[in-house]
């Protein structure tokens, strides 16, 4: 197919269509159900012995997702340089989808006798999610005119918002009211046995949905060959867009501020759920399983107006003063989260992490565009930005892990987190003050 004209309506929204596809993986797998059905496995009793260590499954699912953003990191660079030459961008990006997909449809067999292809596949539903991801964002420039690519980007966002939700909804209803879709097991193990069924509509509706985008998106006719140079292409490009650093010092300062918070809200984002289901006292399995699906809700609700007030504020007061005050919110966040032991808390913090976190990821984004050299070459230095995001992820998440499994809290995790967002708002007022000068 493949034949629609750069800027067409058509094309845009096939386009966005991705994130239609893709963003249940993010909210089911990674915010929602599976870490409640991970915590559900273990019970009362949270340790296991992996890899011939005892380990905190918290800690076990920590070094595991820091292993797939290692991974991630690694590749992303080199894949986005050959698929930008050799013009195969879109056999990539089906490629990570079919993996991702496949591995999220594996999770239905997850549990303590076969932890080891339970991990692998969360892992690889990790990686190819957030593979298939860079190539979807690189084809960006090749399907909207400058002007356009604001309003395709927000399209994207509010089909992987509207999509994700619904299919949580339908999920949700079926782990509260399995006999409804007919699993007629004990109650406890129906709602157990509705999450394994959610993990296989995941994969189902990706694979089902990303054909739109697949079907439309242009193929690339270039007949390069590829060579040793090419493959190590990404990383000269990142190596020039740190060099190019030294010229702009404003940038320079702002991608240290950037990686330090953007590391901590990152890892905090992608424990919430763990952390709310260990460390909330809940009334009943039911109570918890609606409880933690419900605050996940309310902070992807609110992190919508976050992102809007997030952007007014910044209009009247500038960016670097809001991104400071948000960082000051996070630390209070972290600090209130270490006494959080009852529902009511645990959704009044989620509120907050909302607000709060709709907000930094999108001004955060905003504001390193903002310093950006006047260039053609925008996709290195995001390159550079996704790269450092990653990066930082990998550090988050390790550790966390090591602090839980250390001291056998994650409560002493997010303590110690609030250090970065200290230090993050520490850079940025130094920071504002060189800029203002």
């Amino acid at each position: 197919m493949g034949h629609l004209q750069k800027g067409s309506k058509k094309l845009i929204r096939a386009w966005a269509s991705y994130d239609w596809a893709n963003s249940v993986y993010f909210l089911v797998i990674t915010s929602t159900i599976f870490p409640i059905y991970y915590g559900s496995l273990f019970g009362d009793n949270l340790y296991i012995d992996v890899f011939g260590q005892s380990l905190k499954n918290t800690a076990l699912i920590s070094y595991t997702t820091a292993a797939a953003f290692a991974v991630v990191a690694v590749l992303s660079p080199i894949l986005s340089g050959i698929a930008d030459y050799i013009g195969n961008k879109k056999s990539f990006m089906q490629f990570y989808t079919y993996v991702g997909a496949l591995a999220c449809v594996g999770l239905y067999w997850f549990n303590l006798d076969n932890i080891y292809f339970g991990l692998l596949c969360y892992f690889f539903a990790s990686v190819g999610a957030w593979l298939s991801w860079v190539f979807y964002n690189s084809y960006l420039p090749d399907i909207a005119h400058p002007e356009q690519m604001d309003k395709a980007s927000a399209l994207g966002y509010s089909l992987g918002y509207v999509g994700s939700v619904l299919l949580l909804l339908v999920n949700l209803s079926m782990v509260l009211n399995p006999s409804m879709y007919g699993i007629e097991v004990s109650s406890t193990e129906a709602s157990i046995k509705a999450m394994q069924y959610s993990f296989v509509c995941v994969g189902v509706w990706w694979i089902l949905f990303s054909q739109i985008a697949f079907r439309f998106l242009p193929n690339d006719n270039k007949s390069n060959a590829l060579t040793k140079n090419i493959i190590f292409n990404g990383y000269r490009e990142l190596r020039s867009v740190w060099k190019s650093f030294s010229n702009h010092p404003i940038l320079k300062s702002y991608i240290g501020a950037f990686f330090v918070f953007s590391m901590a809200v990152q890892t905090v984002m992608l424990i919430a759920a763990y952390f709310g289901e260990q460390e909330v006292t809940w009334g009943s399995m039911s109570e918890k399983q609606t409880g933690l699906i419900v605050s996940i809700m309310i902070i992807q609700l609110i992190a919508i107006v976050g992102a809007i007030l997030t952007a007014r504020f910044s209009e009247k007061f500038g960016n670097l003063p809001v991104l400071i005050a948000l960082n000051f919110i996070w630390v209070i966040l972290c600090l209130y989260a270490f006494f959080v032991t009852t529902p009511i808390q645990f959704y009044i913090a989620a509120g907050f992490v909302g607000l709060s976190m709709g907000g930094i990821q999108s001004l955060a984004r905003s504001t390193y565009s903002k310093y950006m050299p006047k260039t053609d070459d925008t996709a290195s230095f995001f390159s550079f930005y996704s790269t450092s995001q990653m990066t930082g992820i990998v550090l988050g998440m390790l550790l966390f892990g090591t602090i839980d499994q250390v001291t056998g809290s994650m409560r002493n995790s997010i303590l110690f987190f609030l250090s970065f967002f200290l230090i993050g708002a520490f850079l940025l007022i130094r920071l504002h003050r060189k800029s203002a000068v």
